[in-house]
């Protein structure tokens, strides 16, 4: 299932990413990436939440990972600010930051689908299927390449490094609950950051 998923995902998304900021395909086609991958999730198995251990016992994982959304927003805010006095990579920052402020719902309706139904997938599917021998390098690796489709290296960058902090916190919680609401916090937060530094 995971392996019949990736190359349908892959495409739709390349085919998403060659459509002009704010246009309706852009938008229909992100619709369609995350439900591929959310589909492809559910069918190869069950998906476990995962728990972490805490002074009273195990239990679910909210704060730490809300927490670390937040922090890597802040780092990626400065990266943007930073790369984008590089003539030769602004020209992919800005491509970003025009998708980012388009019409407020629907971008925030599709960055948020998309990036639960990545979860999902890379950190729920794609980290099962590898089983016990290096997932969180494997899922690293599966993610980023997948990445490629977009055509933009500033994302495939971001798909390493954040795929890194989102894989490891899979290992660590034992399912998909601390990376999906770290990797939903750090999406609302640029929703609310890059829009501004687009202006």
């Amino acid at each position: 299932m995971v392996a019949g998923t990736l190359p349908v995902g892959a495409v739709l998304l390349a085919l998403a990413f060659a459509q002009p900021p704010g246009r309706l395909t852009f938008y229909l086609l992100t619709v369609a990436v995350a439900a591929t991958w959310a589909v492809g999730a559910f069918l190869s198995g069950p998906l476990s939440l995962g728990r972490v251990r805490a002074a009273d016992g195990w239990r679910p994982a909210f704060s730490a990972p809300v927490a670390v959304g937040l922090a890597a927003a802040v780092v990626v805010v400065a990266t943007v600010v930073l790369v984008r006095q590089v003539p030769e990579l602004r020209g992919f920052v800005d491509d970003l930051l025009d998708r980012a402020r388009g019409p407020a719902v629907p971008t925030a309706l599709v960055t948020l689908a998309n990036g639960g139904a990545e979860e999902l997938f890379f950190r729920g599917a794609v980290f099962a299927a590898l089983g016990p021998r290096r997932p969180v390098a494997g899922s690293v690796a599966v993610y980023a390449s997948v990445t490629v489709a977009t055509g933009n290296p500033a994302l495939v960058v971001a798909a390493v490094a954040l795929g890194l902090v989102f894989g490891l916190q899979r290992r660590a919680s034992g399912g998909i609950l601390a990376p999906l609401l770290t990797h939903l916090t750090w999406s609302a937060a640029l929703l609310a950051a890059l829009p501004r530094l687009a202006r």
